[in-house]
């Protein structure tokens, strides 16, 4: 069983349906219930959604209950965190509100989701994959809290990844580069990206990449865009 955050669309659903084509039981999760119902629709009978707000202990902890409920159909193995926001600009012109909202959605639901993943699973072999962003590799003019908040959850999963030494719980922490999605039109970053991955195609190569052996994984994942 998997579990996917950030699912109601862009590299989440595309992940979704990735794993379905494989038959693999898929669980997906995001704060909109109509858009996780849109793509489960037509999808079969491996596939469910639970909506949840990841900034909220209280509604991250009731996820994983509901989780924890449906693992009597299949053991949980993978949780891939996609949920997040993007906000660019010269600082000068961010606005405070909209700068608390991109903590919020991605540091904030980062923590709360691995924190529960770590309480209820750090015993058993489940993947923590954390998809971040390049810009959690490397600063960017216009992103300055994009950057600030790609660069504290790369260094808040590190740190778990030190508490967890021994432990069969793996985190995997992923960097794609500039996809095709929705992600841009909320963005406040008008930028041409017809020349940037598909969804789908950052999907397929992240699911290859997340292939692991009996005695080795792939812990850091870059997916550049050509």
């Amino acid at each position: 069983m998997i579990l996917i955050t950030g699912a109601s669309s862009g590299l989440g659903a595309a992940l979704a349906k990735c794993y379905l084509e494989d038959n693999q039981q898929v669980i997906i999760s995001g704060r909109n219930k109509a858009r996780l119902d849109a793509v489960t629709q037509g999808q079969g009978t491996h596939i469910c959604a639970i909506d949840a707000d990841l900034t909220s202990d209280t509604s991250v902890s009731a996820l994983f209950d509901q989780v924890g409920l449906l693992q009597a159909q299949s053991r949980l193995h993978t949780i891939i965190h996609c949920a997040g926001s993007g906000y660019f600009g010269a600082i000068e012109n961010q606005n405070p509100a909209a700068i608390s909202a991109l903590l919020q959605n991605n540091i904030m639901s980062a923590i709360m989701l691995v924190r529960e993943a770590v309480k209820r699973y750090r015993d058993q072999a489940v993947n923590v994959v954390v998809v971040m962003s390049t810009a959690a590799q490397v600063a960017k003019a216009g992103e300055s809290t994009y950057c600030a908040a790609k660069w504290a959850v790369r260094g808040f999963i590190e740190s778990v990844r030190l508490e967890l030494k021994g432990s069969p719980m793996k985190i995997i922490a992923v960097y794609p580069g500039g996809m095709d999605t929705d992600f841009w039109a909320t963005s406040g970053k008008t930028i041409d990206t017809s020349c940037f991955m598909s969804a789908d195609e950052a999907a397929n190569m992240l699911k290859q990449a997340l292939v692991s052996s009996q005695h080795g994984y792939v812990a850091d994942i870059t997916i550049n865009r050509a």
